[in-house]
């Protein structure tokens, strides 16, 4: 019986999967916005990384923190746009009315969001060391790691903003959008924690992105492995994905015993 219900629980996970494999198979404009937000970000940040090389020379960092800053809001946006592709098709009665439970969906959206992501992230990594001159694999060991933790963090926020728009309906929507782009400002992206000001810092210190963005730039800046920051980053991943799913399946409980699903079908 065990066997059997690990190989439903994959096989219901291959079918999210499955489901977003034949959206992208059917229309371009998913292909277009896989590639064509990564190419802006990279052109307007690569501009302004060939501005600040002329000036000074504290620019290596710039274009490794946007590469895995849009790594980790792709992985985001996965997770909550793959609820929202069903929200657009009416076909979140049909989910939650089959045997599929919270861990296999999310587990099936994050398998389909880890996809997209290897892809547009190949796609920008090719572009900076193309275009720039940015070799983002100058990171080394710590590289892996890093997109793990960056990666991580993004799946919670999307399992949070689902959550949330699950229980409030499509009115939620912009949070499959913005939600990362609120954690921005105190992920240390492109400067330290101690630029931000006082009371700020303990704010920044409990986002794992913070000290994921904090070992790239001791990596780059030849301070070697940043095994304290990379520890930091996975524990606090492990809180977050930790609550966020519980709120999740606290949410769904919510939704299915007011009846709140069936707005879905209209």
């Amino acid at each position: 019986m065990i066997e059997v219900a690990r190989g439903g629980s994959f096989l219901r996970m291959m079918a999210i999967l499955q489901r977003q494999a034949f959206l992208y198979r059917r229309t371009f404009h998913r292909w277009l916005d896989l590639f064509y937000w990564p190419l802006v970000d990279l052109v307007l940040f690569g501009f302004i990384q060939l501005y600040i090389q002329r000036v000074s020379h504290v620019a290596a960092f710039f274009l490794g923190a946007v590469i895995l800053w849009d790594l980790l809001f792709r992985s985001q946006q996965a997770v909550s746009v793959g609820f929202l592709e069903d929200v657009w098709s009416r076909n979140v009665l049909n989910v939650w009315a089959s045997p599929i439970r919270p861990a296999e969906y999310i587990g099936g959206t994050i398998i389909s969001g880890v996809i997209r992501v290897v892809v547009g992230s190949t796609f920008a990594v090719l572009i900076a060391s193309t275009f720039y001159h940015f070799n983002l694999m100058t990171v080394g060991v710590a590289l892996a790691p890093l997109v793990i933790g960056l990666a991580a963090m993004g799946w919670a926020l999307g399992i949070f903003a689902t959550a949330v728009m699950l229980r409030f309906g499509e009115g939620a929507e912009p949070l499959a959008w913005a939600l990362a782009f609120v954690f921005q400002p105190i992920s240390a992206v492109f400067y330290p924690v101690s630029v931000l000001p006082g009371p700020l810092q303990p704010v920044a210190r409990a986002v794992p992105a913070s000290h994921a963005f904090a070992g790239l730039r001791t990596v780059l800046n030849g301070g070697g492995f940043p095994g304290r920051a990379i520890a930091i980053t996975f524990l606090l991943d492990v809180i977050y994905l930790f609550v966020c799913s519980m709120f999740f399946a606290w949410m769904l409980r919510q939704v299915r015993s007011r009846g709140l699903l069936s707005r879905f079908g209209e």
